[in-house]
Formats: C-alpha cells, structure tokens, sequence
C-alpha cells in the first residue's frame, strides 16, 4: 500500500489526503441504521402520491457518470461496485467550498450515540468542505417517525432539512405535505441542469425517481442496494466437515439442512425469506394478463409456504426458531449452533467484523442463486433509495442553490477528499493506523463521529471493506453472478403512498406464515385468509393500483 502523504487544511483542522476511505462506511456507523445494509416494472417507472401521477420529460436528472477511481469490479445491472485497494491519492472533487458561511439546520435519525456539538471536531472538518455549518437535529432513529409527524403536522419550525426515511413517512405526505412545506427541486436538478452538480448527477437515475412525487421532483435520495438478500451458510463449519455444498434447487437445500442437523447443532434457522427468494415470490405484485395479482394471490407464494413447512417438519430448523425466536437468529448462526440462514448482504462484513477477531477462520458465503425448481432464478431488485431528504420551500433562490451546492459535496463518491472525511474524519483524531496501514478508530472516533450527514444525500454505494481479506472479491463475485437474474418487480422505483384504510390488512399474513411454517395452520387456511383480504379493502386496493398502472 502506498502510504505517500500530502495534507491541506479543512477549516482549522489538518486533513491528509491518504487517510483511509470508508474506515467508517465499513462497519460500525451505519450498523443499525434498518433497510441500509439488509434491506427487499418497468423502466420508466415514476414516483407518485396519488393514482394518475405520471411523470414528464426532464423531470428526473440526466444521469452523468463519474468513476474518481475505477472499481475492480464494475457495477453489472445494478450491482455494487468493488473495490479492493485504496487509491494512492485522493481527488478534491469540489475544489472550493461552496457555502458562504450561512447556518442551516437539519433534521436526522441515528441508531447510535447522539454526538456532542461543541467543539466536536468531525463537524468542524466536514462544515470547513462545505464553507457554511449545518445544525443538527437528532432524534434517536427508533422514535424518529413520531418526532417527524409531529415537526411536519404543526408545519412551524421546520428545519431548513429535513431527511425522511420511507417507513416513517406520514399520512398524506406526498398529497400535501410535500408540496406546501418542501421545495420543489424540478427546475433545479431537473433534466442536463443537474450538470452543475456533477457529484449530483453521479447519483443513478432509478435513486432519483423514488424522489418524484406528483410528477415532480422534490427529494434527494440515500442510494440503496438492489441485491439486499442472500442465503448464506457457514463455509468454514462445512469445511470441516468435509462438505462441499452443491445446492441447485429446493430439495437440494432441504437435504443439505437435514444431513447437517445432529447433536446439538441444526441445519437451518427460519428460511421463511429464503422460500421467497428461490420460488421467486414477487414484493407485491405480478401482471398476468391484464389483471394485477397481489403476492399472497400466487402460486409462487403458495409453493414458499409450503416447502418452509417441508422444513419444519423436517426437524432440520433450530427449536429457538420453532419458537420463534427470530431475534437471536445470528447469534445461533455464528456461533454455529444453527448453518444455514437468510440475511441481508450487509450482514456479511458485520460478521466478519464480529467474530474474526475471536475466530479468524470464520467465513460464511452465499449459496450460488438458484430456483426451487431448478430452473432459471428470479431475483427481484430492492427499492433503489430507502430514505431521501427534502429543503424546506423558500422563495429565496439563493438559499436553494447553496444548499444544493452543499449537497453536492456530501455526494462525493469513493476516492474523493470529501467521502473521505465525511465517511471517517481526520487522521490522527478519529483514527490512527496499525502496521499494515489500516485505520484504527480512536476512543473519540465512537463519541464524535456518527453518521449524520450521510441522511441528506449520499453517493452511490461502494464496497470499499478492504479490511476484511478475501471479503471485497467474494462479495462481488457472488452480485455478478445474481446480478445475471435481477428482474424489476412491477412499480419498481415507485414512491407509492397507499391509502391509510389498506395500512393493516396484509398483517394476518405475517402470523399465517409462522403458523403455517410451524404446523400449526394448513393451506387451506391460507385461501380463507386470502379471500378474507380481497373482501376486507384487497380488491379496492388492487383498483387503486391499477388506475396508476393503466395511467403509465
């Protein structure tokens, strides 16, 4: 590793431009943060609030490519992009700060330590890259959707930003919050003007159209993965076992769980998510023909529940998850009392973060991508954004335009100065390095350095965990080859706001899917509970999505 220094300053504080990128983004800031590292039509599928929305010509930015560092392995149809060395040196993609000294406030979530302000020189680094300072706001993210209702109801004393993480969006916010309280970002990022934002405009296409709403673009997006999933099992256990897994189809896994299974060790956790997967069960909804059918409705969705009662009844799954004790899934997992288990990608690197210490033989890999038939996988891509941020409305264009130009910054990709900073801080306050020229987090690296910024915008993902050996060329491996089998689900990249009167009925399918993985219900229950939906708001849900499919 070339370990060349050079530094310039940010502010008061020195920055050099070697410092290691992605230190944070790697593992602990964003752990807890839901639907960022786990996460689940056509290709001119628009946002909407209301059924007839459609969108028009230069409404959604141009998208402009920009590669600082040239990946290893290169994003196929949506894929993450790999990364497994750090560039000598770093590219300042805005060479001037923007800001021209004014204090914004915003409004964030955090799954973690709220971190002091005064004096905390993580702010100070990023606000000198900005050339203006934004106040945060920060509300513990597992009460934030409440603080957020009630900021956006009382419509007084809204932030300057706000960010809005899709579970915690309120009712009627697309109808009449978002156009009475936040900017309308069309004639500003809408179509080639996004040019004047090139870190912006990097920012893929399909992120931006979950950010439309009424036809309109308002949001900046927080790009998510389109691979969220994977069924992954303990390589290094099976080693030692002398198995070599050859997993082509459904029965192939149920075997697998039940030769693994003995002693006090089992097969497989609850692979209800795994089911899906492999007997390609759709988010939502298919088209057959010309008529909307909703998931619980397919035959796919059938075939799923029946072969996680296959393996139920096998007694190849943990008795914790029999009892449904979902949450200590991963402990069970790594610990090797249970081999097989569906979990988000982002898992991967959290527990080669967590157990590599402790046991450095540790791995755990996806199986290869295969149908419960053996035929050709159908892999659904996730929601492209998962949250977005809004500027509060303002007839004063020159605030808009420095807090687009902000927002610029914060939009730096891998390989820039700025993702630098923003993703780790500065060398030498936030993290040292160890003698293989890997950074070391500092004791106030855990109390200053919490991921804020990244909620008002942020580039598109890299997978830059070069610490983890091995991990970066696994990992991308294993997306290109699943990213052969992405299909877009129907209202893919759709910021659709259902009607609050069809909130609660899909719940009974949660529990029928317990009950019927577990014995304790049969399909037969499963046809009730479907025809008790239609008649319960199910069909006036489907014409609700039909009026927006018929009106692209």
């Amino acid at each position: 590793m070339n370990t060349t220094t050079s530094t310039h300053r940010i502010g008061d504080v020195q920055v050099r431009r070697r410092s290691f990128l992605g230190m944070v983004a790697a593992g602990a800031a964003v752990a807890g943060v839901p639907s960022l590292l786990t996460a689940c039509g056509t290709g001119e599928a628009v946002s909407v609030s209301t059924p007839g929305a459609t969108i028009g010509a230069g409404i959604l930015p141009s998208y402009i490519p920009v590669d600082y560092v040239e990946p290893d392995f290169p994003s196929v149809n949506g894929s993450t992009p790999g990364f497994e060395t750090i560039p000598a040196e770093l590219v300042q993609s805005v060479p001037e700060p923007p800001g021209s000294g004014t204090e914004f406030t915003a409004m964030t979530p955090l799954w973690g330590t709220i971190p002091p302000t005064d004096g905390n020189q993580y702010y100070e680094a990023v606000n000198g890259l900005l050339g203006s300072t934004i106040t945060f706001q920060i509300t513990d993210g597992n009460v934030y959707g409440d603080k957020l209702a009630t900021v956006l109801a009382s419509a007084r004393d809204v932030p300057d930003w706000v960010s809005v993480p899709s579970w915690n969006i309120p009712p009627r916010f697309g109808s009449e919050i978002v156009p009475n309280i936040f900017q309308d970002l069309t004639d500003h990022l809408g179509g080639d003007k996004i040019a004047a934002y090139p870190n912006l405009a990097n920012i893929p296409t399909d992120a931006w159209k979950f950010c439309v709403f009424g036809g309109r673009l308002y949001g900046l997006p927080f790009p998510g993965e389109v691979i969220t999933d994977a069924i992954f099992y303990r390589k290094d256990v099976l080693d030692e076992l002398g198995i070599t897994p050859d997993v082509r189809s459904a029965q192939d896994l149920l075997d697998l769980a039940v030769e693994l299974t003995g002693g006090n060790r089992w097969g497989a956790e609850d692979l209800w998510n795994t089911s899906a997967i492999i007997h390609g069960v759709p988010p939502k909804w298919l088209l057959d023909g010309d008529r909307l059918v909703h998931r619980v409705e397919t035959e796919q969705y059938r075939a799923a529940l029946a072969w996680n009662a296959e393996l139920f009844a096998s007694g190849a799954v943990h008795p914790d998850a029999v009892a449904d004790q979902s949450g200590e899934a991963k402990t069970r997992f790594q610990s090797g009392a249970s081999l097989i288990m569906n979990d988000g990608l982002g898992a991967w690197h959290e527990a080669l973060r967590d157990n590599l210490a402790s046991n450095p033989d540790y791995w755990q890999q996806p199986f290869e991508p295969f149908a419960a038939d053996g035929g050709t996988p159908v892999l659904w891509k996730g929601n492209p954004a998962n949250i977005f941020s809004f500027l509060k409305k303002t007839d004063d264009e020159a605030r808009i335009t420095e807090l687009l130009a902000i927002a610029n910054v914060l939009a730096a990709p891998f390989g820039t100065t700025e993702f630098d900073v923003i993703n780790n801080g500065v060398e030498g306050v936030h993290f040292t390095r160890d003698d293989d020229g890997l950074p070391v987090p500092t004791e106030l690296a855990a109390t200053e350095l919490q991921p804020t910024y990244i909620f008002l915008v942020d580039p598109p993902i890299a997978n830059t965990r070069v610490q983890y050996p091995g991990f970066v060329r696994a990992s991308s491996e294993w997306q290109t080859t699943a990213a052969e089998y992405l299909q877009e689900p129907l209202f893919y990249a759709q910021q659709i706001v259902e009607p609050a009167q069809f909130a609660s009925i899909g719940q009974p399918f949660v529990d029928l899917e317990k009950d019927i993985s577990r014995g304790r219900k049969s399909l037969d229950d499963l046809d009730a509970a479907v025809e008790t939906w239609r008649s319960s708001g199910g069909e006036e849900l489907r014409t609700f999505y039909q009026e927006i499919l018929d009106a692209q």
